[in-house]
């Protein structure tokens, strides 16, 4: 069984970690500031989900075939980058006309959570630094005296997990109330801004390296 001080120094660790903005963040916020507190908080749910693939994958051991092989880590990196490319350029696409406020008043039957949800699954998903730092980070809390090895990555990755909806989820809430102190922005200027951190993203994703 997993001691109290391990536990405890688990959440000391992991809570700085998950407050620190990251892309998930960047892409949770521009989400919640473009089309609405409820998408946000859909792409919220959609990067969580995601991110169990990385939790399992650090149990099974799969991650650490993806950062002992260059071939298999590129993979997962374009595959992330290239998610992240196609929404910047549907974004950059896009031909919205009017502000935020005119937006709002047709806005609930606008609202596709579930694709939101599906975008920030696959934000989550596809993210290779995070495959890499679950397989990194999980380890150091394994104690030979604690029970079965796979159990205490699954506890410890889905408490990471359960952490970081916290402050993901506050950045999604925040989005929403920039959004309705901002109601004259144009949706336009709004897509041209979110593709440009949606590039920004797919950089960060190419650059990342396997010992990151």
């Amino acid at each position: 069984m997993i001691s109290r001080s391990l536990l405890l120094l688990f959440l000391a660790t992991t809570i700085p970690i998950v407050c620190f903005p990251g892309p998930s963040v960047a892409f949770i916020l521009t989400n919640s500031v473009q089309k609405g507190r409820a998408l946000g908080l859909a792409c919220v749910l959609g990067v969580e989900i995601g991110y169990l693939v990385h939790v399992f994958g650090a149990v099974v051991g799969v991650s650490a075939v993806i950062a002992a092989s260059a071939q298999l880590f590129t993979i997962v990196k374009l595959a992330g980058a290239a998610w992240l490319l196609w929404l910047a350029w549907k974004a950059f696409r896009s031909r919205k006309e009017g502000t935020l406020a005119q937006a709002g008043e047709g806005a609930r039957g606008d609202l596709r959570p579930l694709a939101a949800f599906r975008s920030g699954l696959l934000v989550g998903a596809l993210n290779p630094k995070t495959a890499v730092f679950f397989l990194a980070f999980l380890p150091q809390f394994v104690s030979a005296d604690a029970g079965p090895v796979p159990v205490q990555l699954l506890i410890f990755g889905l408490l990471f997990i359960a952490l970081a909806s916290i402050p993901d989820t506050l950045w999604a809430l925040a989005g929403g109330f920039l959004r309705t102190l901002t109601p004259r922005l144009r949706l336009r200027s709004l897509d041209r801004a979110a593709g440009v951190v949606y590039c920004v993203l797919a950089a960060f994703a190419i650059t990342t390296t396997a010992r990151a």
